[in-house]
């Protein structure tokens, strides 16, 4: 990019994008290569060009920096603090996505040196307000998960209430009352049962689900 000019305002585009990996919420980060913060974990994300959309930019971005490509991606609130990026005056806007891990293969480019999946509990040092941002994207994700049908995204065609309610104690860092959880699903209409079942442990075979729209 061209030299920064202290009188203008620069956009970037960040994408936040979680997934659950051996049981445990995860992060996707990229090893900045180049200033600021050489060598520091930061979001993917990058400057939107002036002939793209915000989403695109996040997309091309989260493509470039680590092969991730061809998520649905939900526009977050602004990040633009005076001082949040030593160059100049740069205003960012986050994405959030939650995604299935195991399904893709990431390779850093451009400006990374490597893209990894990290434990949200056991963060390293953030670049920028990233940390901040990973707060707040969390917070929209725990709304999300609990009034929508966001975790179709990682959850397998068909599956038991039971491995869902595992995914949402993930997410939530909580347990969960099964009735409670149960009772929820079914306030929100999101589910359709499937003909066949699967086996859990010992227990009687378990009916198995899927949501009613992937989108």
């Amino acid at each position: 990019m061209a030299e920064f000019r202290k009188d203008r305002f620069y956009v970037t585009a960040d994408a936040v994008v979680f997934t659950i990996l051996n049981k445990e919420l995860k992060i996707l980060l990229i090893k900045r290569k180049i200033p600021p913060f050489k060598g520091k974990f930061a979001l993917p994300g990058g400057f939107v060009h002036i002939n793209e959309n915000l989403e695109h930019g996040a997309k091309r971005e989260l493509e470039e920096e680590t092969g991730v490509k061809n998520i649905l991606l939900k526009k977050l609130h602004a990040f633009g603090n005076v001082g949040r990026d030593p160059r100049g005056r740069v205003v960012t806007i986050p994405f959030l996505a939650l995604i299935a891990g195991e399904k893709v293969k990431l390779h850093a480019s451009t400006d990374a040196e490597l893209a990894k999946w990290q434990s949200f509990y056991r963060l390293p040092e953030l670049a920028f307000d990233h940390k901040k941002i990973l707060d707040n994207a969390l917070s929209h994700l725990r709304f999300e998960i609990q009034n929508t049908n966001i975790a179709f995204q990682i959850m397998p065609a068909e599956f038991t209430l039971t491995e869902l309610q595992n995914a949402y104690e993930i997410i939530l860092d909580k347990k969960l009352d099964k009735r409670n959880f149960r009772k929820k699903l079914k306030e929100l209409n999101i589910l359709k049962k499937m003909p066949g079942t699967k086996m859990e442990g010992a227990h009687r075979p378990a009916q198995l689900y899927s949501f009613k729209k992937a989108k």
